[in-house]
Formats: C-alpha cells, sequence, structure tokens
C-alpha cells in the first residue's frame, strides 16, 4: 500500500516523494492563487476569478490523490475459486439440505 517508508516518504527526498509532494505542491499552488490574486487587484481587474482558476483545479487533484489512497486502505473483494462438487454436497449436508443417506450416495458418485 505505502510500501515500507509509510505515507511520508520516510523523510528521504522530501518534497518529491509520498504524500509530502502532494503537500508540497497544493500549498505552492496556493501562494502562487494568492500572488495571482492581490496582482489583479492592483491593476484593477477581479481577482477573485485567477483565485478560483488556481484553487480549484488543485483542490481536484488534491482529491483524486485521496481517493486513490482511500481506495487502496478500503475493503479488497476476495474472488473465491469456484467450488468443486464435493464442497457444494458439504455445504448442502451442513445445511441440512440432505440427509445422511442421500450425502453417502451423492459422494460415492462423486468419488467414482
Amino acid at each position: 500500500m505505502f510500501g515500507m517508508m509509510g505515507p511520508w516518504g520516510g523523510g528521504y527526498g522530501f518534497p518529491f516523494f509520498g504524500m509530502g509532494m502532494m503537500f508540497f505542491w497544493f500549498l505552492i499552488f496556493i501562494i502562487i492563487g494568492y500572488i495571482v490574486f492581490q496582482d489583479a487587484n492592483k491593476r484593477g481587474m477581479h481577482g477573485l476569478l485567477w483565485w478560483i482558476l488556481i484553487v480549484i483545479p488543485m483542490i481536484g487533484v488534491f482529491a483524486l490523490f485521496l481517493y486513490l489512497i482511500l481506495r487502496e486502505i478500503g475493503e479488497h473483494k476476495v474472488i473465491s475459486e469456484p467450488n468443486s462438487a464435493l464442497d457444494i454436497l458439504k455445504e448442502r449436508y451442513a445445511k441440512g439440505e440432505i440427509t445422511t443417506e442421500e450425502f453417502q450416495v451423492m459422494k460415492g458418485e462423486l468419488e467414482k
């Protein structure tokens, strides 16, 4: 799932590996958004639009990373191999669907 270093990169190569990379670049884009917002306000432009154009895609990237991480942590479906005829017969006997005599006869037929 995360490897032997854990989700934060184990201190090796921060901020370029692990989840630290995601937070580092998210912070960089927040700073860029703020700078563009301030610059647009100084020039008489609508700074909020520029802020939205920078931050909304980063929230999407953050949500994508979060989804990919949580998807790995979630339940995994185990694909079981199909039951053999003898296994099915044993299950039916255990549930009481067939009698001991019927079980013995059917088991003998299957083992031929």
